[in-house]
């Protein structure tokens, strides 16, 4: 028979994964409330129009009477900030459940807090979202801070399956390749955000050239402009036509340079059965993400096309997590011939 403590870290495992997928939605949701100019749905925050729900235009027209209500954006935009605020009841329950196993040896208590604190500040970069009008720097943070969330779940979910089987294998260290592409990702990650924040999807026309040259005209120092002016309205961004292109070229550059380390990684790394399988799902994920984004370009950005190039974006994070996993402990339990045990609470209590 489970003893109470087994029974509370099975609930957790699954709750861990419940919020790896909520986050999920979450990322998608975000994505499509930009894609349709949702964005500013509802003009204030938590509220829209300061109600719980989205009003009736007369009610608006009281409130913010500058900005006019449009119903299917403010459902849009409501629905993603209800979908996060449950996001973050999740994240209570994890620390509830786990509150009488917090000093125990090897139960990751810090991860714990560590997903609270992003959590927090990712409600705090919604608010700003909104209140700041789309600033770019904050939009692109927003998105990055998603990522951080999903990734934490991900990364939690797999700690305390590890917790709940009783694995005793020592985590393998990661070389510098690791270290090097999973910092290009998050580099990439970065600058497709700011691509998405300053509406440079379609700046440039074409592939493999933009509009039709190989080098075009590029102002990059008002493209990567990290002090733009807080204020004005940022919807359909406010930039010129060649900071753009500087953006989007960027971004290309940033993909060509990804695609080296994960290919160096996935070379070096092929042959070893823990480690392989994650690798080449990284690479699938890799190249399926290029051909989207070749896509969206030639076909000038279509929503469904566009809200699947952020999907992309997410399988790529949780694949690289689930690579970056099997290298630091499957690749060791297997070495050392380990075979963990479901229920077996050695670990946790020894």
């Amino acid at each position: 028979m489970q003893t109470y403590q087994e029974r509370r870290l099975r609930w957790l495992v699954g709750i861990t994964l419940a919020g790896t997928l909520l986050t999920t939605c979450v990322i998608l949701v975000g994505a499509w409330t930009r894609l349709v100019d949702a964005g500013l749905g509802c003009p204030d925050w938590p509220g829209c129009y300061g109600r719980l729900v989205v009003p009736d235009s007369e009610h608006a027209a009281l409130r913010h009477p500058d900005a006019p209500l449009e119903p299917f954006k403010a459902w849009v935009e409501m629905a993603h900030r209800y979908v996060a605020s449950f996001l973050g009841l999740i994240v209570l329950s994890v620390l509830a459940l786990g509150w009488s196993m917090r000093k125990h040896a090897g139960y990751p208590w810090r991860l714990s807090l560590a997903l609270l604190v992003v959590i927090l500040f990712q409600g705090a970069f919604g608010a700003f979202t909104v209140t700041l009008k789309l600033w770019p720097q904050v939009v692109t943070l927003h998105l990055l801070g998603g990522l951080s969330v999903l990734m934490l779940f991900f990364w939690l979910h797999f700690r305390m399956r590890r917790v709940w089987r009783g694995s005793i294998g020592q985590p393998q260290k990661a070389s510098g390749l690791w270290y090097i592409a999973g910092a290009m990702l998050v580099l990439q990650l970065a600058l497709g955000g700011w691509v998405t924040s300053n509406y440079a999807g379609i700046a440039c026309q074409g592939f493999p050239t933009c509009n039709t040259q190989w080098w075009p005209s590029m102002d990059l120092s008002e493209g990567f402009h990290l002090t733009q002016t807080v204020g004005p309205n940022y919807l359909h961004g406010q930039l010129h036509a060649d900071a753009r292109t500087a953006i989007h070229v960027v971004h290309r550059i940033g993909a060509i340079l990804l695609g080296a380390a994960l290919i160096a990684l996935w070379w070096r790394h092929r042959g070893l059965k823990a480690v392989g399988t994650a690798l080449n799902v990284v690479m699938v994920a890799y190249f399926a993400q290029v051909a989207l984004g070749i896509a969206n370009v030639l076909l000038w950005l279509p929503l469904w096309l566009a809200l699947l190039h952020t999907a992309g974006a997410v399988l790529l994070v949780l694949s690289m997590g689930w690579a970056w996993w099997c290298w630091r402990y499957r690749y060791s339990e297997e070495a050392m011939h380990v075979q963990p045990q479901r229920g077996s609470m050695t670990s946790l209590y020894s």
